[in-house]
C-alpha cells in the first residue's frame, strides 16, 4: 500500500487534467494516427513564438535536444519538467523514503497523480526561473541590455505552464494505449531528427556569410570554387571559429550512430532452460547498455538545473560568493557561463573552444562520466534491474540455469558476476561518448544521437509487437500487447 505521501494526491488526482483510457480495443493503424497527431502538435508548437521574445544567444543547445526543447518558442521547457519530476519520484521510492509498491495498482494510480503535480509545478517553477534568471535578457543595437517588462513575463509564463500541459498530456494518452510508445520518447526523436535536418539543410544565413546548413554551405563553396576546409571549421570575418553546423560534425554524427547501433548489440547471454520442459532451452540477454541511456538523460537534466538556478541565482545575488561558485555569467548576456559549476557542466561544442580551455572540456567528461555510472547504478535498485529482482522474476516464469539448483539464491549469484559490471561500464561508455562527440558539433548532439538509436530501436520492437498483437490476436495476449 502506498505510504503517507503518495495518499495526500489521491484528493488532488481528481482536479488534475486527465486523459481517459480506450475503453475498447484501439487498432493498430488508429494507434499511428494519434501517435502522428500527438508529434504534429509538438512540431506545430515548437514553432509557435512565445509572446514579444527577441532570439538571443543559447547555451542550452546541445541540452535543448535531450528536453526536446526550443528556444523562444512554446517548447521553451520541453519534457525537462516531466522528466525531472519523474525522477525526483522514482529515486525517492527507490531509495525507500517514499513507500509504494509500483506493481499495485492504487499505488501507480497515485504516483502518477503525483507525478503530475510535480510536473506541472515543476513547469511553473522553471518558467520562473527562465524569466527571473533573464535567459530572455538581450543586448540591443546600442549596447543597452532590455528586460522583459511585466505584461510579457505573465504572458509568457501562461504560454509556458499551458504549453507543459499539453505536452504532459500527449505523453498520457500515448501511454494510456492511444498510441504507440511513450511521448517523452517520441519528443526527444522528433526534436533530434528535426535538429539533424536544421543543421544539415537549414537555408538561413549563419554567422561565416555563408548557408548556416552544413551541405547548403558545402554547395555554396563548391560552386564559388572556395576552400573545402571552410565548412569544415568555419570562422566569420574575422577569423573567430563559429558554432555554425560543420562537415566535420556531419562526419562525428555517422560515427557516433554507428559506434551506438554496435554497442546495442554487445550482449553477454546467459544460457537459461526451463525447469519443466527439458527440451526447452534458450539464452538471458545482457545488454552492455543494460540500463539504456536513461543515466545520460539524468545526468543532462541535473546540468540543465544547475544551468538554469544558477542564472537565475546570479540575477539577485550577483555579487554573492557562494553564488558565485555555483556559476558566473557574462555580464552582457545572462545566458553565457563564465565559471563555477555551472561553466564546468556546459560542454565545450566546438574543437576551437576544446582548444582553448582543455580543462573544462576534461572535468566536464570527468563529471558526465561519473554521473553516468552513478545513474546507472542507481537506477538498477530504482528500475526493478538489479540481479535479485531478475533472479525472482527467472525463477517464478519457472527458468532456471543448467547446471546450477532451480532457486533465485543461486540465479542472482551468477547474474551478481555480470549485471553490476556492465552496468559501470555501460554507463561510462554512454557517458564517454555522449560528452566527447559534443565537441566535435556532432548534429543533434552526442546525447540526442543516443538517445535517437535507442528509441528507434524500441520503436522498432514496438511495431513489430503491435502488427502481431493485430494479425495474431491470441500471441498478442501472451505478448501483452
Amino acid at each position: 500500500m502506498a505510504g503517507r505521501f503518495l495518499s495526500m494526491f489521491g484528493p488532488l488526482s481528481r482536479y488534475l487534467p486527465e486523459v481517459g483510457s480506450p475503453i475498447r480495443k484501439v487498432s493498430f493503424n488508429e494507434k499511428l494516427f494519434w501517435t502522428g497527431i500527438a508529434l504534429v502538435i509538438y512540431f506545430v508548437m515548437s514553432q509557435i513564438s512565445l509572446f514579444n521574445i527577441a532570439e538571443g544567444n543559447d547555451n542550452l543547445g546541445a541540452i535543448r535536444v535531450i528536453f526536446a526543447s526550443s528556444r523562444g518558442t512554446l517548447t521553451e521547457l520541453g519534457i525537462g519538467p516531466i522528466v525531472t519530476g519523474g525522477l525526483i519520484l522514482q529515486l525517492l521510492i527507490g531509495s525507500g523514503i517514499i513507500g509504494a509498491d509500483l506493481s499495485n495498482p492504487e499505488d501507480r494510480s497515485l504516483f502518477t497523480a503525483a507525478n503530475k503535480f510535480f510536473s506541472i509545478l515543476l513547469t511553473g517553477v522553471q518558467a520562473a526561473a527562465y524569466l527571473i534568471g533573464g535567459v530572455y535578457n538581450y543586448t540591443d543595437a546600442s549596447g543597452v541590455l532590455v528586460t522583459p517588462d511585466l505584461t510579457t513575463t505573465i504572458v509568457v509564463f501562461i504560454q509556458l505552464l499551458c504549453a507543459g500541459v499539453i505536452l504532459m498530456l500527449l505523453d498520457e494518452m500515448i501511454q494510456k494505449g492511444w498510441g504507440i510508445g511513450s511521448g517523452i520518447s517520441l519528443f526527444i526523436l522528433g526534436g533530434v531528427a528535426q535538429g539533424i535536418m536544421w543543421s544539415s539543410f537549414s537555408p538561413i544565413g549563419g554567422t561565416d556569410g555563408k548557408f548556416y546548413g552544413a551541405f547548403l554551405a558545402l554547395g555554396q563553396v563548391i560552386s564559388g570554387g572556395g576552400n573545402i576546409a571552410d565548412v569544415f571549421f568555419r570562422t566569420n570575418a574575422e577569423g573567430i571559429p563559429t558554432q555554425d553546423p560543420t562537415m566535420l560534425g556531419f562526419i562525428a554524427t555517422i560515427i557516433v550512430f554507428i559506434i551506438v547501433i554496435y554497442m546495442e548489440g554487445v550482449k553477454v547471454e546467459l544460457p537459461i532452460s526451463h525447469a519443466n520442459y527439458r527440451g526447452f532451452r534458450g539464452k538471458y540477454p545482457i545488454k552492455l547498455l543494460y540500463v539504456s541511456n536513461l543515466p545520460v538523460i539524468f545526468a543532462s537534466a541535473l546540468f540543465a538545473n544547475v544551468l538554469v538556478f544558477a542564472q537565475l541565482l546570479q540575477s539577485q545575488f550577483p555579487n554573492n560568493f557562494f553564488v558565485n561558485l555555483l556559476g558566473t555569467f557574462n555580464a552582457t548576456q545572462n545566458t553565457a557561463p563564465t565559471g563555477g559549476l555551472a561553466y564546468y557542466v556546459t560542454s565545450p561544442s566546438t574543437p576551437y573552444a576544446v582548444a582553448a580551455d582543455p580543462i573544462r572540456a576534461l572535468v566536464f567528461v570527468g563529471v558526465m562520466v561519473g554521473f553516468s555510472v552513478i545513474f546507472s547504478l542507481t537506477w538498477l535498485e530504482v528500475g526493478g534491474l538489479g540481479p535479485g529482482t531478475v533472479a525472482k522474476q527467472l525463477v517464478d516464469s519457472g527458468m532456471q540455469v543448467p547446471g546450477f539448483r532451480r532457486s533465485g539464491k543461486s540465479i542472482e549469484i551468477i547474474l551478481k558476476r555480470y549485471i553490476p559490471v556492465v552496468t559501470v561500464l555501460g554507463g561510462a561508455i554512454i557517458g564517454l561518448l555522449a560528452s566527447v562527440s559534443q565537441f566535435f558539433g556532432v548534429f543533434g548532439s552526442g546525447t540526442g544521437i543516443l538517445l535517437a538509436v535507442g528509441i528507434l530501436y524500441q520503436y522498432y520492437q514496438l511495431l513489430v509487437q503491435e502488427q502481431v498483437a493485430e494479425m495474431y490476436p491470441a500471441l498478442g495476449r501472451v505478448l501483452g500487447g
